[in-house]
């Protein structure tokens, strides 16, 4: 089974394209922290098809939080020198907008996300906890 799940952030703004047909086709590269070094990340190149990508490219911006599921597809090709590459790449089936990043002054994207309902929290109340404890 070929199946990838992964949750991290747009480093770039989608691209938005057609094929020769007419389908429309988006790509965009999401960064991802390793699970117990978060100072290593992986970049992982997303292609996603059809009605999908529209949506994407119209409501993604660099900085947006996503959740990607797909698989991985591997090519192997000859570059212009003869050399033998491997070029990596998430097809995309299902995405999940999770978060998008706040409008700011250097955000070029012209994109624009809607306000995050915002919860007052009496810090009174809450409870102080050992960093050893936390599960992550």
């Amino acid at each position: 089974m070929n199946r990838i799940q992964i949750i991290g952030r747009l480093t770039a703004n989608p691209e938005l394209k057609s094929t020769s047909n007419g389908t429309q086709v988006c790509t965009f590269t999401v960064a991802v922290n390793r699970r117990f070094n978060r100072e290593e990340t992986d970049f992982f190149p997303v292609t996603v098809w059809r009605e999908t990508a529209v949506h994407c490219n119209k409501y993604l911006a660099k900085g947006s939080q996503v959740a990607v599921c797909g698989e991985l597809q591997i090519r192997r090709y000859d570059d212009k020198n003869g050399n033998r590459r491997i070029a990596v790449d998430l097809q995309a089936d299902e995405i999940e907008f999770i978060g998008m990043k706040s409008d700011s002054k250097d955000n070029q994207s012209g994109k624009s996300s809607k306000p995050v309902e915002q919860k007052q929290v009496d810090i009174d109340s809450m409870e102080e906890c050992d960093d050893d404890d936390t599960p992550f």
